[in-house]
């Protein structure tokens, strides 16, 4: 019997139950197999979700067909959904089990400098970065249509094994808005699937926001000194300019000669005590044992042992102490005592009395 180009319509329940069976042959194969599940009407709700979907339907070759995969993703028919670097791969419940795949390109290397550079020293930590706690202005060149992150249909080649002759089907716009739906739960696929590293948007002020302050020395430019650490990673001392004492001016007698300064009367000798004294013994607290431990020197595997102990990242351990990442990275690298300055030295011994809950506390 022929049903000329139509087919008889299957169920949504139907289809699902049989997709479901197929993909459970293949979970006991050993497939990981990652569905799409959407809670409700509304596909993202995270500022970077969002900004997925809303990106994609500005463009006109997008807007009048991503609506045919909305239907799609809230009734939980994307069975799998893996992104990976410049690679978007699913299948869709239709018909039959059908396989999408989307190609996308790398975002270019000037592109994302641009991108650091702009949103150098304006976020505070990896946490707030991937929570979308961003300032207007870095929401602005992280979703700026041409030069943000989110890429552009030229950049997009899109596949799917359905005999639908459209180049973006309504299993294909599912998938996009299950990209979406996903980035709700982990941000930073977003940066893998465009090949950059996010955390460099943390580190990105150890290298712009020194280089633009500088100050002119004799008709040289040349960076601040307050900078430098921030510049190269390393923690500068504080130096005290230490005066030279004057030798003091000879006194001379009225005939010309040198007038000999009396002999000072020695010292007297301290008291020694004896065990039997009515001396007080100094009081158990007049030297706590923290304080003792806060002045033993700060070591390379000291910052590891600290860091891994309170559980935060090398972003969020850098902003508690006030340094910069590269910073945290060199001291950990580092060999020997290494020599804090003194308001660092403070912000560390504060930090090291805390437990793992009152740090993350202090970075939300």
């Amino acid at each position: 019997m022929s049903w000329y180009s139509w087919r008889p319509y299957v169920p949504v329940a139907v289809r699902q139950a049989r997709a479901w069976s197929k993909m459970e042959k293949l979970r006991k194969k050993g497939v990981c197999i990652q569905p799409v599940k959407i809670e409700g009407r509304q596909i993202a709700r995270s500022f970077w979700g969002q900004a997925w979907c809303e990106h994609l339907e500005k463009f006109s070759d997008y807007e009048n067909r991503l609506p045919r995969g909305r239907a799609y993703i809230r009734n939980g028919s994307v069975c799998h959904l893996e992104i990976a670097e410049g690679a978007i791969s699913a299948m869709v419940s239709g018909s039959e089990l059908y396989n999408v795949n989307i190609e996308i390109k790398k975002l270019p290397d000037k592109k994302w400098n641009q991108i650091k550079k702009r949103c150098a020293g304006q976020i505070g930590s990896l946490l707030e970065l991937l929570q979308g706690r961003l300032s207007k202005s870095v929401m602005a060149v992280v979703t700026d249509r041409d030069q943000g992150l989110f890429p552009h249909p030229g950049e997009i080649s899109l596949h799917c094994s359905c005999p639908d002759w459209a180049v973006m089907c309504k299993h294909v716009a599912a998938v996009l808005y299950g990209v979406g739906a996903r980035l709700d739960e982990a941000p930073e696929l977003l940066f893998r699937l465009r090949g950059v590293d996010h955390e460099e948007l943390i580190s990105a002020e150890a290298g712009f926001a020194a280089v633009s302050n500088v100050s002119e020395i004799e008709g040289r430019p040349r960076i601040a000194e307050s900078d430098l650490s921030h510049l190269f990673g390393i923690e500068m001392t504080e130096r005290e300019a230490s005066p030279v004492p004057k030798p003091a001016p000879k006194r001379l007698s009225s005939v010309g000669k040198e007038r000999k300064s009396p002999a000072k009367a020695p010292a007297p000798k301290a008291k020694s005590k004896t065990v039997g004294s009515n001396e007080k013994p100094p009081k158990a607290g007049a030297t706590p044992l923290k304080a003792k431990a806060q002045n033993r020197p700060v070591t390379g595997k000291a910052v590891v042992k600290l860091r891994k102990k309170l559980n935060v990242t090398k972003a969020g351990f850098a902003k508690l102490l006030g340094v910069t990442p590269a910073t945290v990275g060199n001291w950990e690298k580092a060999e020997g005592a290494l020599n804090l300055r003194a308001k660092t030295q403070k912000a560390w011994d504060n930090l090291s009395n805390l437990k793992s809950k009152e740090a993350r506390q202090r970075l939300v």
